[in-house]
């Protein structure tokens, strides 16, 4: 390649996500792509092939756009075939394993200078993510594609976390009027200061009606905040109407437990949310990580693999979240965490009870595992010098 074609080379990098279960890929990919462009300055195209559900989370996304741009972030539809032309850049990375298509595989094969090629894997506490980080897989036209691993140790692709995140909850947290302030945003009434509060964002489970059974019979208040979906699906003996009928801001009264319909809301709407309750109840992988960055105790509700794989990667993270939590405490919030995945509703409600009485040093766990999770750096710095190199 001469100096002069060289120097014409588009400078950006490329993401291809395929949507699916809704929010989880394209939460991951989004929150990335944002951080590439404001913290490093990358030229970011996020490829994605269901809009529909990607505006759920970015309010102001138009589906009917092919190319729009938000945060820095050129969004592209993903068609088949490609109605917009793709030109390699620096970097290429299918998220999650998915299929590349065709018309940008013949690009990157017939390209002078070939973009570095990430396969961006799922987030897993395993103990072979660190064996299998950076590892080149050949493809065809003699072209490297890389696993490029997130994780927990300093071996592996680390976890996205942007750079001031932290500073902005603890400054979030120390005043207990924000929190009232975002729930009569929301159109969330009736919740005083002191009220326990739980997010929930999980899937179908008999742990769910059984946790509500126990918080209405309690001597304390608890206010359940739910968006509109899946976990729903599994209240539907203690609601008023069908799912399809609830609205935002309806209130489903059992005892002393509020069950709040949540309308939809953004990325940092999110993260707010988690930090004003206390307790989440999340799945997928990006609600499972921000749960963690919120510092507070939660559940985390697996995605099911067949033939219990999904178990696997829980017992893998439940180790390592609680290696320096006393082995009382770590002991029942294991088994809170396997009961409500293993929809063992009777054993969920005592582990709940038992839980109750570590309210405060699983608290204080909650707080400094942010620190030790991230370690010295984040998923995307972690990236960009891979990149690099």
């Amino acid at each position: 390649m001469n100096n002069d074609t060289q120097a014409t080379r588009p400078s950006h990098w490329d993401i291809f996500c395929a949507v699916i279960d809704n929010y989880g890929d394209i939460g991951v990919t989004w929150r990335l792509s944002k951080q590439l462009a404001r913290e490093y300055g990358i030229a970011v195209n996020l490829w994605v092939d269901d809009v529909n559900s990607f505006a759920h989370i970015l309010p102001g996304l138009d589906p009917s756009i092919p190319s729009q741009r938000f945060d820095g972030v050129t969004i592209k539809q993903w068609q088949q075939p490609l109605s917009l032309p793709y030109i390699a850049g620096d970097v290429l990375i299918e998220a999650f394993a998915c299929e590349l298509p065709d018309e940008v595989k013949t690009a990157v094969s017939s390209t002078a200078k070939a973009p570095v090629w990430l396969n961006l894997e799922y987030l897993s506490a395993e103990d072979w993510v660190d064996g299998c980080h950076g590892l080149p897989s050949f493809q065809p036209g003699g072209i490297n594609k890389y696993f490029f691993m997130p994780g927990f140790t300093e071996k592996s692709g680390g976890l996205i976390c942007e750079k001031d995140l932290f500073a902005e909850r603890d400054t979030w947290q120390a005043d207990p009027a924000n929190k009232l302030t975002l729930f009569e945003k929301l159109g969330l009434t009736g919740i005083s200061a002191d009220d326990m509060v739980i997010s929930v964002f999980s899937y179908e489970t008999d742990a769910l009606p059984a946790l509500c059974e126990l918080l209405a019979s309690g001597d304390k208040p608890v206010h359940m905040l739910i968006p509109k979906g899946r976990s729903f699906n599994s209240l539907s003996t203690l609601l008023p109407c069908p799912v399809a009928e609830l609205v935002p801001g309806m209130q489903i009264h059992h005892g002393n437990l509020c069950i709040h319909v949540l309308p939809m809301t953004d990325q940092q709407g999110y993260d707010r949310l988690l930090w004003s309750c206390d307790f989440n109840i999340v799945r997928g992988e990006d609600s499972f990580l921000r749960a963690q960055w919120a510092a507070k105790p939660f559940i985390w509700h697996i995605y099911q693999q067949e033939e219990d794989y999904h178990l696997v990667k829980l017992e893998a993270f439940m180790r390592l979240y609680c290696d320096n939590l006393d082995s009382e405490i770590a002991d029942c919030w294991k088994k809170l965490n396997l009961a409500f995945n293993q929809q063992q509703a009777s054993a969920m409600q005592q582990h709940w009870r038992d839980i109750e009485s570590f309210a405060l040093p699983l608290l204080a766990h909650a707080k400094q595992w942010p620190i030790d999770a991230l370690k010295t750096t984040d998923l995307a710095s972690r990236l960009v010098q891979f990149v690099k190199k």
